[in-house]
């Protein structure tokens, strides 16, 4: 055997990365986007043996919506580039122009097994540009279709080796081809088909029989004329092995899928629904559709599903020409290969062994499928075709008159190929791109309408999305996926009243439950979602909930473990303020997904609405041990934390707004949180230093800003606190409890009782009934030597709080040191008399202890709707709005409250207040 030089090598290479290159521009597009960037098991959080029990597609394998493509090896080549480079689409497209590559040198190898070294590099050249695998090559889920080539090939290399020179059986090969074989098919399930291809060489290549042999040898064997040749009894001992390790493989396949075949639509595949005749004369038609791909791939489609080729119905269509055509073209060539021994009848048999047993599974011809025509599924069989294409070269090469012209022909096809493909290249660039070229080559496919509306929404292009969206309705009227697009786009564009006609439509087009017959046999499970998406319309009308409830109820009437039903009605229900019900609904959904966080976050939120903080704190926790770095849990557990009043849990809480930061460095509510637990623990540089984060990611941010004013002023910085509290009331020009602060500092530090006085002038101005501003402008009025003033002004306050025992006290004071002047015949306005302020604002700062506390974290609680999380979608067309996995919010109203800590430093404050009250009182009656 020839083997492979270093400079064919570099010349294949060289020809891929020619081909390819322009891949590596392209995103991720189509079936990409479910297979890595909604796939979980890709993310170093999950672990590793989560892809031994999912499908390729990330669902576990158990869940009736699984596509049963069990994958695993492949998954793990997506993990390794999602480690070195998370989600950057050039280096996941680069690892598959590098495979390719590998395919095409084994590709030679095998080759030069049947060919000559000239024919076997034009079969090689042909693979590597042939514009077919484009789809395999720059679409990324096509490494699949790689990695399984890849050991398909090996593994038939390594087959051939089995036979010593003395014709006797070397079974370390038959091991290494099995462990390949295994393989193989762990990266795609038609890797198993090379045992096939294995068989046929091992009788009709190795050993150099022929069918008429075999034949003419089991009958003499029958008829007792003679045993069994020696030869043939090594190699059915080679091929048992083979087949029971086939078999063996097969048995566990059908474990791993626990005997159940995925849930495919008449939308995926027509002629698999469709009645005899129809069925097999449509499936049969597929063959020369196929064929004519490899042949002419000139009008190459990414998505040949709904309508793309029409049922064959009847014995008199025209295309049953070309279904016979090809029948009868591959019977010749394999009556040629099959009854004779020359080279070239060995070449044609490998060829056709290469193009027939890899396609078995992909055909639809023994069980179906969920595609009429997948291009990525021709790669192996393009090996046997380049294998027939490089054998008629040769043939033809060698007749003197021909040579020139065969050359011209090849080079020419050649270069065609490579054109197309580096062109057929830029179509993969993005969705948008992708499926409007396959709209070029065929518009009577629905589906194709949708994914450009699709890719226009992703966008937030939504006019031009809603009319590819009607069109795909009406190229393809019963498809229930288009008429929710259409309710989904009118939603987004406002649209209410065509939005619930189009759910409502989709929702006629639902078939009846049978009674005694599983439902969801019948309909795609993501069909489901018109009743979530009617549903989560609708119930943006308060008069409309229970209406709403009632289409959960109904989804999971239909299928008891629908769980975003469950999910939804859980909003519904906390919505409704029917907190048990939400509970128990989250709590069903989590029976049938334990490990999805998301759920664990909602659930720790109704715990919060159920005033059970231990609870909602374990379900957070849940939350994050599933995944570490769960935004909104990180945030929310903190906060709770934080809120308890409990030190002990001060440091976890730091801990998790660090990694909240981390995660959303942007977010000021992360370190203004930060902030205040630095307050709470007397760490005043830190908490300045967060609150200064906060402000400058969020100017004007309300609660940072008054806060670190606060905190200034509690470090005896009150003249550091003016400029934030002026900055404050510029963008809060409302805010009284900066204002009542900002006036205490001008009063007290500053002496400028004028400006204290329209601090509070303005606040009664704001609030006629604000106790606090009205008694401390009493104190301004005192300060002023206005003693009538001051008097009237504290009968009002009393009047507003008759039970303020300090009010009282103040105005006994102001009465007593008016009657004290009165007898001294000092005038009651101006005078030298003891001054009240600085002594009286105490009481004013007693109740500032109180807004300080009730101004702390006013806008450090929880996210609000516009920080919700929705995770993957499994469906393009309906989770959009169907909101898989909500998360909740967790507001102010869930969290607020005093600590117990922060109740006793309030009332330290009091006691301090009243003691120096006491002290006021001594000294103006001793005046």
């Amino acid at each position: 055997m020839a083997v492979v030089s270093w400079k064919e090598i570099l010349l294949l290479t060289g020809l891929v990365v020619g081909c390819y290159w322009n891949c590596l521009s392209c995103g991720f597009v189509f079936d990409d986007v479910s297979a890595i960037l909604d796939n979980k098991d890709l993310r170093p959080s999950t672990p590793i043996r989560n892809m031994f029990l999912n499908d390729f597609w990330g669902t576990p394998m158990a869940e009736e919506r699984s596509h049963k493509s069990y994958r695993p090896l492949t998954v793990l080549t997506f993990r390794l580039n999602f480690l070195f480079s998370e989600l950057s689409a050039a280096s996941y497209h680069l690892l598959n122009v590098v495979l390719h590559a590998v395919v095409c040198v084994l590709f030679l190898r095998v080759c030069r097994l049947f060919l000559d070294k000239t024919s076997s590099l034009v079969a090689a050249f042909l693979f590597a540009v042939h514009p077919i695998h484009t789809e395999a090559v720059t679409g990324v889920v096509g490494r699949a279709e790689l990695l399984s080539s890849i050991f398909l090939l090996a593994a038939f290399l390594a087959y051939t080796k089995s036979t010593g020179s003395d014709h006797s059986i070397v079974w370390p090969p038959i091991t290494l081809t099995v462990v390949l074989v295994a393989a193989a098919t762990l990266c795609k399930e038609q890797g198993i088909t090379v045992v096939g291809i294995c068989c046929v060489h091992e009788v009709f290549v190795a050993q150099g029989f022929t069918l008429p042999m075999l034949l003419n040898t089991l009958r003499q064997v029958i008829q007792g004329k003679e045993g069994f040749p020696y030869s043939l009894l090594q190699t059915l001992l080679k091929l048992v092995v083979l087949i029971i390790s086939t078999l063996l493989l097969v048995i566990i396949r059908v474990q791993v899928i626990q005997s159940q075949l995925p849930v495919f639509t008449r939308f995926d595949n027509p002629a698999a629904v469709s009645p005899s005749p129809t069925r097999q004369m449509t499936f049969n038609y597929l063959l020369p559709v196929n064929a004519w791909l490899l042949l002419n791939p000139s009008e190459l489609c990414c998505d040949w599903t709904m309508g793309t080729i029409s049922l064959v119905e009847s014995f008199l269509d025209l295309r049953n020409l070309a279904t016979v055509m090809f029948y009868t073209f591959l019977g010749l060539l394999a009556h040629h290969s099959l009854c004779y021994r020359h080279s070239s009848a060995k070449t044609v048999i490998m060829a056709l062994s290469l193009i027939v047993l890899p396609f078995i599974p992909a055909s639809n011809l023994f069980f179906p499928v969920g595609f009429v025509v997948a291009e990525r599924v021709l790669y192996v069989p393009s090996m046997g075709f380049c294998v027939l294409v490089a054998h008629g070269f040769k043939i033809v090469s060698h007749k003197g008159q021909l040579k020139k012209i065969s050359w011209l022909m090849i080079g020419v096809l050649f270069t065609m190929h490579a054109v197309k493909t580096f062109n057929r290249n830029w179509d993969w660039e993005s969705e948008y791109t992708l499926f409007t070229s396959a709209l070029k080559v065929n518009k009577n496919n629905a589906k194709l309408w949708n994914n450009v509306g699709h890719a226009l929404e992703n966008q937030n292009n939504y006019a031009m999305a809603l009319r590819y969206f009607l069109q795909a309705t009406r190229v393809q009227p019963d498809d229930i996926g288009a008429h929710m697009n259409v309710g989904r786009t009118y939603k987004n564009l406002n649209r209410s009243k065509e939005a619930e006609e189009a759910y409502l439509v989709a929702k006629s087009l639902m078939p009846q439950v049978i009674p005694g017959k599983k439902y969801a046999t019948r309909v795609a499970p993501n069909h489901l979602n018109v009743y979530i998406n009617l549903a989560n319309l609708i119930r943006a009308n308060d008069s409309r909930l229970e209406e709403a409830d009632q289409l959960y109820r109904q989804a999971i009437s239909m299928r008891p473990d629908f769980k975003q039903a469950y999910i939804s009605r859980g909003e519904l229900l906390l919505k409704m303020n029917k907190l048990t019900e939400a509970r128990d609904a989250y709590l069903r959904a989590l029976e049938l997904d334990g490990a999805n966080a998301d759920l664990w976050y909602n659930l720790a939120i109704v715990n919060i609405e159920m005033k059970d903080s231990s609870e909602a704190l374990k379900n957070f926790n849940h939350a994050l041990e599933l995944n570490p770095r769960h935004k909104l849990a990180l945030f929310n557990s903190a906060l709770l934390m934080q809120e308890s009043g409990e030190p002990r849990f001060w440091p976890e809480a730091n801990r998790r707004f660090l990694t909240y930061v981390e995660e959303e460095p942007d977010d000021a509510n992360g370190y203004f949180n930060l902030g205040m637990l630095a307050m709470d623990a007397n760490e005043n540089v830190a908490a300045e230093h967060w609150m200064r984060k906060a402000i400058g990611l969020q100017a004007g941010f309300r609660s940072a800003l008054f806060n670190l004013a606060l905190l200034y002023s509690q470090s005896k910085r009150e003249i550091d606190a003016l400029p934030v509290l002026d900055e404050l009331l510029r963008y809060h020009p409302e805010h009284i409890k900066g204002l009542i602060l900002k006036g205490d500092i001008l009063m007290n530090h500053k002496k400028d009782t004028h400006g204290a006085k329209a601090c509070f002038e303005r606040i009664l101005y704001m609030d006629p009934t604000n106790v606090q501003g009205k008694h401390n402008l009493c104190v301004v009025y005192f300060e002023e030597r206005d003693l009538p003033r001051a008097e009237r002004c504290l009968e009002e306050t009393l009047a507003m709080a008759p039970n303020e025992e300090y009010v009282r006290r103040h105005l006994s004071i102001v009465r007593n040191k008016m009657a004290a002047m009165s007898a001294a015949g000092q005038p009651l306005v101006s005078g030298e008399g003891a001054s009240m302020s600085a002594k009286e604002e105490k009481p004013e700062q007693e109740e500032m202890a109180v807004g300080e506390e009730e101004g702390r974290g006013a806008d450090a609680v929880g996210k609000g709707a516009a920080g919700q999380k929705n995770v993957r979608k499994s469906s393009a067309e309906s989770l959009r709005d169907a909101g898989a996995d909500q998360s909740g919010s967790l507001d102010s109203s869930q969290t607020k409250g005093k600590s117990t800590k922060e109740i006793k430093d309030i009332e330290e404050k009091r006691a301090a207040a009243l003691k120096r009250l006491e002290e006021i009182e001594r000294i103006l009656s001793g005046d």
